[in-house]
């Protein structure tokens, strides 16, 4: 679409479908890549990519990270939460967060991609529902092998968890956010799809 003669580009939250093929197979929009120093994010309004905060210390994020498109955290991300067992009274108001795994080098953010869900961390941010989508990149020549959570390296799993415990630190913090648990591939579909509804509900308001 042009408007006064410019490329009028799509915003990455609204303007972008979630996919034809949700939940078993997303958009991920990604924010920020582990070769980035800083940490990146969509200013809602506008959908322009903006400066958050600079990563600190060593603590890069471990995989490409960004958000899934029209979904959102809201009342049924909190309650859904609730009844598995988290200590939470509301989502974080923000889109749903998703890492994608990939073989590849991927260096570039503020890009689509497509991934295909394979489990998830029910992360709480003090009293806020703060899930985190693992996803893998959709036919990537090592990671696509992956189909569910388990299928995973411990090791792998484990830098992704430690990085969601301390990526607000400082060192002589304690941790604010608290892993209540980790879920698999069916889980994650449900999580997406309430995601979805909240984001509905969003909208319609």
């Amino acid at each position: 679409m042009k408007k006064n003669n410019q490329l009028e580009l799509a915003h990455p939250w609204h303007g972008v479908s979630i996919g034809e093929n949700a939940p078993h197979e997303v958009f991920a929009f990604i924010e920020i890549t582990p070769f980035d120093t800083i940490k990146y994010e969509i200013e809602k309004e506008s959908g322009l990519m903006m400066i958050d905060r600079p990563q600190k210390y060593s603590n890069v994020v471990p995989a490409l990270y960004g958000f899934v498109p029209k979904t959102y955290c809201g009342d049924k991300i909190a309650q859904y939460g609730k009844e598995h067992g988290m200590q939470v009274e509301k989502g974080d108001g923000d889109p749903l967060d998703i890492l994608v795994l990939s073989s590849h080098p991927i260096s570039k953010n503020g890009i689509l991609v497509k991934a295909i869900p394979i489990g998830g961390i029910a992360l709480e941010d003090g009293l806020e529902a703060d899930d985190k989508i693992i996803a893998v990149l959709k036919e990537d020549p090592i990671y696509s092998n992956y189909k569910n959570i388990e299928d995973l390296p411990k090791a792998i799993l484990e830098k992704i968890t430690h990085y969601f415990l301390t990526y607000k630190n400082l060192p002589e913090e304690t941790s604010v956010c608290k892993i209540s648990r980790v879920y698999d591939s069916e889980t994650a579909k449900i999580v997406i799809e309430k995601a979805s509804q909240d984001y509905q509900t969003l909208i319609s308001n």
